[in-house]
């Protein structure tokens, strides 16, 4: 049986609607998982049992993360949240901890995770943290923009084995503050932190550029993908 995956909806506010990027679903498909797009609820009852039918959750990109989440006032106009996408998701990361099951974040995966859990975000890197490093790419996407440091000692370095890599990049949002439940597993090249993870859970992982563009050329992104799923697959065992 394939692990089954729950992955968080993309939401358009304009078209009032979900939608889904085919890389985060065939980035898990190509690594043995089996993939479900999840509804957009914050019934809890609802949530709890799309969280016991799935064995590990896939938190994507999309909205702004709401900065009522980390007890800030929002700067100038910047901000795009979904606040109903916020609580949803706080949810079946809660529950996701509570059950040990395996999460791997995304570009705002990375920036929810690390806010739901008490961590801080740079509402808008152009405006609170001015760099010549390039973060919003233009297409193609699944080429590199800049490159990121891994840390030796951390589960990303164990993976990849190697100090540092190319990396794309499409976000103007990023981790000011780390959660202290949480650990730094890579830095880019102006310092900010790109990929992170939960020490004593068995898979907590979220990195801030987007595997889901390049698994298909870069064998980086596809070990991601691979030992996201793996990891589901020792939890079964």
């Amino acid at each position: 049986m394939k692990p089954i995956i729950g992955v968080m909806p993309l939401w358009d506010d304009e078209k009032d609607s979900l939608w889904m990027l085919p890389g985060y679903l065939d980035g898990i498909t190509k690594a043995g998982g089996l993939p479900i797009i999840l509804p957009f609820t914050d019934k809890t009852d609802e949530i709890k049992q799309l969280a016991n039918m799935c064995d590990g959750f896939l938190f994507t990109g999309g909205h702004d993360v709401s900065t009522e989440l980390y007890g800030e006032a929002p700067i100038g106009d910047v901000i795009e949240s979904c606040s109903k996408r916020d609580e949803m998701e706080k949810v079946f990361l809660q529950i996701a901890i509570d059950n040990n099951k395996p999460v791997l974040g995304i570009c705002r995966g990375i920036q929810f995770i690390n806010a739901a859990l008490g961590g801080s975000l740079y509402q808008d890197i152009p405006l609170q943290y001015p760099t010549k490093t390039e973060h919003r790419q233009s297409a193609p996407y699944d080429v590199p923009a800049h490159t990121v440091s891994i840390i030796e000692k951390t589960p990303l370095f164990n993976l990849l084995n190697t100090p540092k890599i190319q990396v794309n990049s499409l976000h103007h949002q990023a981790i000011k503050q780390l959660s202290p439940e949480l650990k730094e597993m890579a830095i880019s090249e102006d310092g900010l932190i790109e990929a992170i993870y939960m020490p004593g859970h068995k898979f907590l992982w979220a990195v801030q550029w987007h595997p889901e563009y390049s698994y298909k050329t870069d064998s980086n992104s596809k070990a991601i993908f691979s030992e996201f799923v793996k990891s589901i697959l020792k939890n079964q065992d």
